[in-house]
């Protein structure tokens, strides 16, 4: 096996080709990124996904909590959350670049399926943290990204390297979260369940009490499981939710700021205002146009 700089500096030479925003790779679930990301790109509701930094450093805020995460590190997020991003060169100069596997709750059964069930049951309930990465699991990321150079090669091989790189994620700190989001009746997994329903209708009012009984759970308990898996409330989640469509009916569709602010579901432009500057740092309008000045330069 080779050592952990030669499989870095591997991987670093074969996502050269990553452009500034997502780059698909050519294989499934498999993407790439390099250099200095607009923030409003990496302000959205994140999937599922372990993230591999290669080169400089990434920040990510999900409600009052802020991870940092270096090369030769990964982060696991267990579940869709909304998060603030921000991407920073490394001290040398050389941009940003990492690359992610989106997680698929059904390839992750299929693995646990074939493994012994672990003797410990973990009690953690965050949705996302940071681990540093292992020879073995740099090693299985080397060979996947090798796959773009022969891609004749990655429908036969892909899915075997995919199972490795999930296999030794399980077997690190954060095999835990892998376990949680396969596992169809564990609290993270209720909480995923409501997340789809406060995604799906996130422009209409929602009841805690509904959802908790959706998640078939005592109020008091899905409340806690919620905000611990998400760090945020089911409220400000939807609240979260609402602003980031906000900002892309904004920017992408030139919708005025009160039209965005009913259409996402506030009765008060006011009071939407209000919100959005205190998430994004500037009030809509502003925001929008500072966005669109970026994209044109």
């Amino acid at each position: 096996m080779l050592t952990m700089n030669s499989q870095l500096n591997e991987l670093r030479a074969l996502a050269t080709k990553a452009e500034n925003r997502r780059t698909e790779t050519g294989i499934p679930r498999v993407a790439m990124v390099q250099g200095e990301v607009p923030e409003h790109l990496l302000a959205a509701v994140y999937d599922p996904m372990i993230n591999l930094i290669l080169q400089g450093s990434k920040s990510m805020t999900v409600g009052d909590r802020t991870l940092r995460y270096d090369p030769a590190t990964y982060f696991v997020m267990s579940i869709e959350l909304p998060a603030v991003g921000k991407v920073h060169p490394a001290v040398t100069g050389e941009p940003y670049l990492a690359v992610s596997l989106t997680l698929d709750p059904a390839i992750l059964a299929m693995l646990l399926a074939d493994l012994p069930k672990p003797a410990k049951r973990f009690e953690q309930d965050a949705g996302f943290s940071v681990a540093a990465v292992t020879p073995e699991l740099m090693d299985a990321w080397v060979r996947m990204l090798r796959l773009m150079e022969r891609p004749q090669d990655i429908t036969a091989l892909a899915p075997a390297y995919e199972r490795e790189i999930l296999y030794r994620v399980l077997q690190g700190p954060h095999g835990w979260m892998l376990r949680e989001i396969a596992a169809p009746d564990t609290a993270m997994a209720r909480v995923s369940l409501a997340i789809q329903w406060i995604r799906r209708d996130f422009a209409e009012p929602i009841r805690v009490d509904d959802l908790a009984e959706k998640a078939a759970m005592s109020v008091s308990a899905f409340h806690r499981h919620f905000k611990a898996v998400t760090n945020l409330s089911p409220l400000q989640y939807q609240k979260r939710v609402r602003l980031l469509q906000a900002r892309t009916l904004l920017v992408a569709s030139a919708k005025s700021v009160t039209t965005a602010a009913f259409e996402v579901g506030y009765e008060s432009p006011t009071q939407f205002s209000r919100d959005y500057a205190r998430v994004f740092g500037l009030p809509p309008a502003r925001d929008a146009a500072r966005i669109l000045a970026e994209t044109r330069a």
